[in-house]
């Protein structure tokens, strides 16, 4: 690696020389540069190579404009890659699928590991289909290991089979709290080429709150399975260096008002800010009254305030809390002499950084919240929350043209009458609240409160407590906590991010017909981090976020319709009016149960022997070996086809000539309208795979727990039923028609007939192409379903670096001009004319009508750095990687 700017130096530190790149060695005094900038500038001194990362690129960072619209795009290379199960099977996947290619070339399988350390966690599986039991979490586990049995087998051997690759087996605990808790270094210490360097730790996780490490000093976002993988296999992840908003925090948060209600108030500033695309970073003397785990909430949430990352510096809270949480003595030392050294260290008095702009809040001004009932950033004041969902729910009834009436049901011997605004599932859940010991014990004292004077849990009122760790019931018990909750319902029922991504489990039956004969709009209020609209459950309409604590007061008042400052919650034994202060704790008598509870010894118990699983996984059966045994007959893993008939020699970039347009699409088509995701319906293509295989609908899963099986998702892609191609006119869904003929049939079954064929395809379509997450199927479906090229006005930007890495062509059109203005109708043959070996960037389009008539227009192409042009001309990412380990 080169060294320009000769910031090449030695840190000492626990009697051992450490080679670091020291920022203070630039002749630029970089001080005032935000933290997080500090990061990638780091990132790129250690990586300068001249060609992935030039002496242009860090100087451009040096010299950074808080003000300029980002437009320079540099290649970082994250530390470490994280990935919940989900996501990261897919990614598994295909480091097996390129061992059997690199076998099919002649080279060594074994070369195929990830080459920067990466951890998967298994968290996203766990269903909430038993509650309110002491044996709830067993009998979930049971039903999850049966459900995924075959997903955690394949897992299992990539436990074993690669190296640098490391699996939290199930029922551990969710990825971000592990992370947190455990995974994340904060300074890494490794040695490359026989030298011990020190940098900072940084990752890209394949779950959007990543963000959670954060508020560790862990620089890292979520980015989709694609990005992922090239990080994985030693590949810059591309970025534009971003604007950075600095987020100034006073004050401390007043009695009664929890790190829940502070981030509520935070989403809602910074959406109104308007952040997406770029980087918030937390400042100021606030920073003095928050603790570590409130850090990490507000870190948490920045996918919904809609920045990249929001980041905490490193500091002495920092370092108190990497001693709690067991981390080593020498690992302590190091983070915090690497830190001091590098002038990223948080000390009070220093001057505050440079940013793009500035959002202040003093936190004496936070009050008890919650947010819904769909978004979170709709924030609603408690005092105010009656008002307002009754103000909400007309609005939803006025929009749908609901009616509604109260029906009645019993449960257990237990009569009840249900009307809208039922609480029907409350549930302490999620990554962004059950990490922090505050709200957890909080939660817990209101239900000893509650319990003490006679309150009970409504009947209908489905209760779960889904902990991010088993540190969290360590220190529950410890405080005599857990007996409390268990008493109101909220016993364990697993470890694992559950009711805020939809595993909610089904509804008491009764339950479920109350709701559907008196058409009621139910709620449920969890502790989580997104209440999108059908997300945590089909039959309830309305949802909102909310503290641990008022999670358990909602499920004891049993309804949105309720003020819960001057309402009661119910009466006590002896019949009087129990209000919400008076099962409310105070601060005082939370902190004094987080110190006699929460420990060190408990943090090093649960994490000793963490990648060992409990008995279930370790009984398992899995494949041995350093190749993996496909199943031909596996609904849920299969070899994808990527590296069929690859040869060790690159091919000769070839133009494209006879395709046909497989969908005609308008402006903001979004990944999830590309990719597969949700449910699997018994008529969809998907669907009649599956029961073609033998699965019934009972046993379908979710496309998303399918990921690892190619064969379901192509004929998932392009398959919401929100998605309009203008091929087929008054159709919703994936329909297209099949030209020339023009019959009408599903996007997969089109594909296929055109690869009968031999045609290659081609997708149009509007503005911002590929806007929303990202997703490696929204490139990979495309790719598998025979798309060579997609022309769009314009693209999302991650989104069209995974086209390229697929090996798809993006092109643009030229300024002003569509494909109205130039008069196509999508039923053309198209010929892609002069791409020469990748790197034009310019090309002729020949569009050719059925009578023979023709369009010219050039297009321009969106392969944006020499880096894409070797993954274009390979044929994709994967293939380059392949051949780079092969040769």
């Amino acid at each position: 690696m080169s060294d320009s700017f000769s910031t090449r130096s030695t840190l000492n530190c626990n009697g051992k020389d450490y080679e670091i790149y020291r920022l203070p060695a630039l002749e630029k005094d970089v001080s005032t540069l935000p933290w997080s900038l500090k990061v990638l500038l780091e990132n790129l001194l250690r990586f300068e190579d001249g060609k992935t990362v030039t002496r242009d690129d860090i100087e451009a960072l040096i010299n950074w404009d808080p003000n300029a619209e980002p437009a320079q795009e540099i290649a970082f290379r994250p530390a470490r890659v994280l990935m919940q199960d989900f996501t990261g099977v897919p990614a598994v996947v295909d480091l097996a699928a390129m061992r059997d290619a690199m076998k099919a070339l002649g080279g060594d399988p074994q070369k195929i590991n990830p080459l920067q350390p990466a951890e998967l966690v298994i968290d996203h599986s766990v269903q909430i289909d038993s509650f309110g039991r002491k044996d709830s979490m067993d009998l979930n586990a049971k039903i999850e290991y049966q459900r995924n049995q075959e997903r955690y087998a394949f897992l299992k051997w990539g436990q074993k089979g690669f190296s640098n690759f490391k699996v939290v087996p199930p029922d551990t605990g969710i990825v971000h709290q592990v992370n947190l808790e455990y995974l994340a270094r904060v300074v890494f210490a490794q040695e490359n080429n026989g030298v011990l360097q020190a940098y900072p730790d940084t990752l890209v996780g394949t779950d959007s709150h990543t963000t959670m490490i954060n508020g560790l000093g862990v620089l890292g976002w979520g980015v989709g399975g694609i990005e992922a993988e090239a990080a994985m296999l030693g590949q810059p992840v591309s970025m534009l260096i971003p604007q950075v908003v600095g987020f100034k925090l006073s004050g401390e948060l007043p009695e009664g008002a929890t790190a829940t209600d502070l981030v509520l108030l935070v989403v809602e500033m910074l959406r109104k800010h308007g952040v997406v695309g770029k980087f918030v970073e937390f400042f100021g003397d606030g920073l003095d009254h928050l603790s570590l785990a409130d850090r990490a909430t507000l870190a948490n949430m920045a996918p919904e305030y809609g920045a990249t990352c929001g980041i905490f510096p490193v500091d002495e809270e920092t370092l108190n809390y990497l001693h709690l949480s067991g981390r080593s003595e020498e690992q302590v030392a190091l983070v915090e002499a690497y830190a001091r050294e590098q002038g990223m260290f948080r000390r009070k008095g220093q001057a505050e950084a440079r940013y793009t702009s500035v959002v202040e809040l003093d936190m004496r001004h936070v009050a008890p919240s919650l947010a819904g009932p769909k978004r979170p950033q709709d924030r609603v004041p408690l005092d105010a929350s009656k008002k307002m969902f009754n103000d909400a729910l007309n609005a939803l009834k006025a929009e749908r043209n609901l009616e509604s009436h109260a029906a009645s049901g019993s449960i257990n011997g237990q009569e009840f009458e249900l009307d809208d605004g039922a609480v029907v599932i409350a549930s302490i859940t999620s990554c962004t609240n059950t990490s922090n010991p505050s709200v957890m014990i909080g939660a817990g004292l209101v239900a000893r409160k509650a319990a003490a004077k006679g309150l009970k849990v409504k009947p209908w009122v489905k209760t779960s407590l889904a902990p991010g760790s088993q540190v969290v019931t360590e220190y529950l018990n410890q405080a005599g906590l857990m007996d409390d909750l268990d008493s109101l319902g909220f016993n364990v029922v697993g470890y694992g991010c559950a009711t805020c991504i939809g595993n909610s489990g089904p509804l008491p039956e009764p339950v479920s017909k109350a709701i559907a004969d008196g058409n009621l709009s139910a709620c449920s209020v969890l502790s989580g981090n997104r209440n999108f609209e059908g997300r945590v459950h089909a039959e309830v309409r309305m949802n909102y976020l909310a503290s641990p604590p008022l999670v358990v007061a909602y499920a004891l008042a049993g309804t949105m319709d309720i003020d819960l400052v001057n309402e009661p919650l119910g009466k006590d034994t002896g019949g009087n009016d129990v209000f919400l202060k008076d099962v409310w704790p105070s601060q005082g008598e939370i902190n004094a149960l987080i110190s006699s509870s929460v420990n060190r010894e408990e943090f090093t118990r649960v994490y000793e022997d963490v990648f060992k699983g409990e008995n279930r996984w370790n009984a398992l059966a899995s494949p041995e070996g350093q190749l993996f045994g496909w199943q031909e007959d596996s609904t849920y893993i299969r070899n994808p086809p990527y590296f069929e008939g690859m040869s060790k020699q690159v091919d000769e970039v070839q133009d494209i000539h006879g395709a046909r347009a497989l969908a005609m699409l308008g402006d903001s088509v979004t990944t999830d309208h590309i990719s597969p995701a949700g449910a699997i319906k018994p008529d969809s293509p998907a669907g009649q795979y599956l029961l073609e295989k033998g699965v019934q609908p009972a046993d379908f899963n979710s496309l998303g727990s399918r990921r690892g099986n190619h064969e379901v998702m192509m004929r998932g892609t392009f398959a919401n039923i929100r998605l309009r191609n203008q091929l087929a006119p008054g159709t919703e869904g994936g329909v297209t028609v099949h030209l020339p003929d023009g019959e009408q049939m599903s996007i997969y079954d089109a594909a296929m007939r055109y690869k009968d064929e031999n045609i290659p395809l081609v997708v149009l379509a509007g503005k911002e192409y590929g806007s929303g997450s990202s997703r490696d199927w929204a490139a990979k479906g495309p790719r598998l379903l025979g798309v060579r090229a997609v022309i769009a006005e314009s693209y999302e930007r991650i989104h069209r670096t995974n086209l390229v890495c697929m090996g798809i062509l993006p092109l643009q059109y030229n300024e002003g001009e569509t494909a109205t203005s130039l008069g196509l109708t999508g039923k053309e043959t198209f010929h892609f004319e002069g791409l020469g070996d990748g790197s034009a960037k310019q090309l002729a389009v020949r569009a050719v009508s059925d009578d023979g008539s023709e369009k010219t227009f050039t297009v321009r192409v969106r392969i944006d750095t020499p880096q894409e042009i070797e993954y274009y001309r390979h044929g994709g990412i994967l293939h380059y990687v392949l051949r780079q380990l092969a040769a």
